[in-house]
């Protein structure tokens, strides 16, 4: 029997938990432990690759780019990106190589500095949407628009961060790479969403400022991959309707109608639930008979045993 094939999306919380220390040793520890779940995974026969993102890395090394600019000149954005990959790519590869053999288990765990295609005329250019680095407050924010010249928004109740455009994915370049490192490693790709590029006519690719959404880049690797399985793991063990209110109702399972309804009707914020929903209906839009599942981390393997999590298919 063939071996299901899964990509999993990392969110945020899984390299960095709210409220912790925002620094490389900090991460490290969290990633430690993230990984000690994703080796269970493998070793529950899953052949997977792992998507994760970078809002608050990236942020930050702009800001300290930007900080140290009179000293050495700022790095560009897209070169930001790629560092964010490097070395949350390396915490990870550590950390599940580490994992996995402690569990007797000689897997290779490969990390691929991964460039993604996007459309320079992509009306997300007009409109910044996605939140990277720190939450700041109003003051701060309105002190960070007026001198630095940021776009800044209030992001799901938690304070403001910076917003930057978010296209969509459109073509991984490393595509080739990533397939015939499968069989044989456990993939880290299209780190942060992937580095965003434009084709030039003379097939040229250069860099843009902008941060991909990583759980579109996810959906869009299990596409080129034939995954079965599109996991996205996030804060929360289910998908909820009226989320933080006294209604709030958690959703085990939603089918590719409903999901389109409650999207219609604003039940997820954009910069948090929307993006997991928009890839998981994607996903399933594409491949009817396979599945997305959104959970959370601590939850992810009694997801795929179906005992929690919000699993999304076609009916």
């Amino acid at each position: 029997m063939t071996a299901e094939r899964i990509v999993i999306a990392l969110g945020g919380n899984a390299l960095q938990p709210p409220g912790g220390q925002a620094t490389a040793e900090a991460q490290l520890q969290t990633v430690r432990k993230t990984c000690e779940h994703i080796a269970r995974i493998s070793g529950m026969g899953y052949e997977i690759a792992v998507v994760h993102g970078n809002g608050p890395q990236v942020g930050r090394i702009v800001m300290a780019s930007e900080a140290a600019d009179t000293v050495t000149p700022a790095m560009p954005f897209d070169v930001c990106g790629a560092m964010s990959q490097g070395y949350i790519g390396y915490h990870i590869q550590q950390s599940l190589k580490y994992a996995l053999n402690r569990d007797n288990r000689n897997v290779p765990v490969v990390t691929v500095a991964t460039q993604v295609i996007v459309d320079e005329k992509d009306p997300a250019f007009k409109s910044p949407s996605k939140p990277i680095g720190p939450f700041y407050t109003r003051e701060e924010a309105e002190r960070l628009e007026r001198d630095r010249g940021y776009i800044m928004k209030e992001d799901a109740g938690r304070g403001y961060r910076r917003v930057v455009p978010s296209p969509l994915p459109k073509r991984i370049v490393e595509i080739e790479a990533v397939k015939q490192l499968w069989d044989r490693s456990i993939v880290i790709t299209c780190g942060g969403g992937g580095i965003p590029v434009i084709e030039k006519p003379d097939g040229h690719l250069e860099g843009v400022a902008a941060v991909i959404d990583k759980d579109h880049a996810a959906e869009l690797l299990a596409e080129n991959v034939e995954a079965d399985i599109l996991m996205i793991l996030t804060g929360v063990e289910k998908v909820c309707l009226d989320f933080g209110r006294k209604e709030e109702r958690a959703l085990s399972r939603m089918s590719l109608k409903e999901c389109a309804r409650y999207v219609e009707e604003g039940h997820f914020p954009e910069g948090s639930m929307l993006p997991k929903v928009e890839a998981a209906m994607k996903f399933v839009r594409l491949y009817p008979d396979k599945k997305a599942v959104i959970t959370s981390l601590d939850k992810a393997v009694e997801a795929l045993a179906g005992k929690t999590g919000t699993v999304v298919t076609f009916n």
